[in-house]
């Protein structure tokens, strides 16, 4: 039988390699690094997680606290005596109140404009010249009406020297005398008509009315010229029943304006004839001017869907002041006063059907309570109004809910509180 050779010597030698492995410094280092690095991912992983337990509990403990009903605060309003007024504003155009539009008393050319717009012209004062353009056939009627009354004249005139030497040696009587002289003196007359109308149809004025002149465009009253909307060479054509005619220039009295607007149909009822307006222009921001109100339509216009009135109110202008016919302006109207009213904000007012409540605070801090309190109201100007019983100057009432301002809101005070 064979022997089996030990192996003593190979596990020896694997022990000493292993013990020598161990007394080697640089891997005792190397097996440091590798367990602390080990203890360090485990340390960030703890710490991550508590930051998310942190970060939960934070939201749910904040959502939480958002849930939980706030106590309601409001603000505290004290009822006081004012004027009470309620006003309205009619939108509107200041005009003059007569505005005149000057028109020619026959067709013809514009030759000549002597004035321009914004101008003042007096009544009777030259604007323009026109050149008549006749008209064949009134202009040749005309010349045979001349020619007819030449013809007459002629005769008359013969039978009138003829006559008057018969009566002249007492052989006709002074009646036939006087008959043959009437007619004569007709014929006369006759033929100078002739010739003015000859005249006035060819060249649109005669001798006899120079002063008078159809073609010389005369302004019919006092004022300022507002608008001139021909020009030279413009044909113009009278006005007649088929046609307005040309409109030469339009005059106006400025010193005697208007206000015209339209007022609601709500509101209507409350306004009367020689009530003050105050007027305001758009255009003219620093002033102000009073109206009287003149006139209010009896029939209403629909504007929008809805019907309105026009009204008109008399402006009263200062001296030197220069107002245009055309601005649009506003119009402030007082409907209704009360004058040392006692009042609270109309915001403290809880409306139940047709009774109104207030709230009077009762208690203080945690105490605080409300008690109900009816009140009588009346007129109101949309931000305060009128309380007629109920309430005394001086006592505070419930006003509007307290709300909490957002972070928004709070940057956006701090800012305008920085600004001024």
């Amino acid at each position: 039988m064979g022997h089996h050779t030990p192996q003593k010597p190979y596990r020896n030698k694997t022990i000493r390699h292993k013990n020598i492995n161990k007394g080697d410094p640089r891997n005792n280092a190397l097996a440091t690094r590798k367990a602390n690095k080990g203890n360090d991912v485990m340390k960030k992983k703890i710490i991550v997680a508590v930051l998310i337990a942190i970060v939960f509990v934070g939201t749910f403990v904040f959502l939480w606290a958002k849930s939980q009903p706030q106590p309601e605060q409001y603000t505290e309003l004290t009822a006081c005596v004012k004027d009470l007024k309620k006003t309205t504003v009619i939108t509107g155009r200041i005009e003059p109140r007569n505005e005149v539009n000057v028109k020619p008393q026959i067709s013809g050319i514009i030759t000549e404009i002597m004035k321009e717009a914004g101008q003042p012209i007096q009544a009777g004062e030259v604007i323009a010249k026109v050149k008549v353009i006749p008209d064949m056939g009134q202009l040749s009627g005309a010349q045979a009406r001349v020619r007819l009354a030449n013809i007459n004249l002629e005769q008359a005139k013969a039978e009138y020297e003829r006559e008057k030497t018969l009566f002249d040696k007492g052989l006709v009587a002074a009646q036939e005398y006087e008959k043959v002289r009437q007619v004569y003196q007709q014929a006369k007359e006759e033929r100078s008509a002739a010739d003015d109308n000859l005249q006035v149809v060819r060249d649109g004025v005669s001798k006899s009315n120079a002063k008078a002149s159809s073609t010389l465009i005369r302004s019919t009253i006092t004022g300022i010229i507002l608008d001139i909307p021909v020009k030279v060479g413009n044909s113009v054509i009278l006005s007649n029943t088929f046609n307005d005619g040309t409109t030469i220039a339009s005059v106006a009295n400025m010193n005697d304006l208007i206000f015209k607007g339209n007022i609601d149909e709500t509101e209507v009822g409350h306004v009367k004839p020689g009530m003050t307006m105050k007027i305001t222009i758009g255009a003219l921001q620093n002033l102000n001017f009073t109206a009287s109100l003149e006139y209010i339509s009896p029939k209403a216009v629909e504007s929008n869907g809805a019907n309105q009135f026009e009204i008109k109110a008399a402006v009263h202008v200062g001296k030197g002041t220069n107002i245009r016919s055309g601005y649009s302006a506003n119009a402030e109207i007082v409907l209704q006063a009360a004058n040392n009213a006692l009042t609270v904000p109309e915001s403290a007012i809880e409306f139940s059907g047709k009774d109104t409540y207030v709230y009077i605070p009762k208690g203080k801090g945690k105490e605080l309570t409300y008690e109900r309190r009816k009140v009588k109201t009346g007129l109101s100007d949309g931000i305060d109004i009128q309380i007629l019983s109920g309430l005394k100057a001086g006592d505070k009432v419930r006003g509007p809910k307290v709300v909490a301002s957002t972070d928004n809101e709070t940057d956006d005070k701090r800012d305008s509180k920085r600004h001024y």
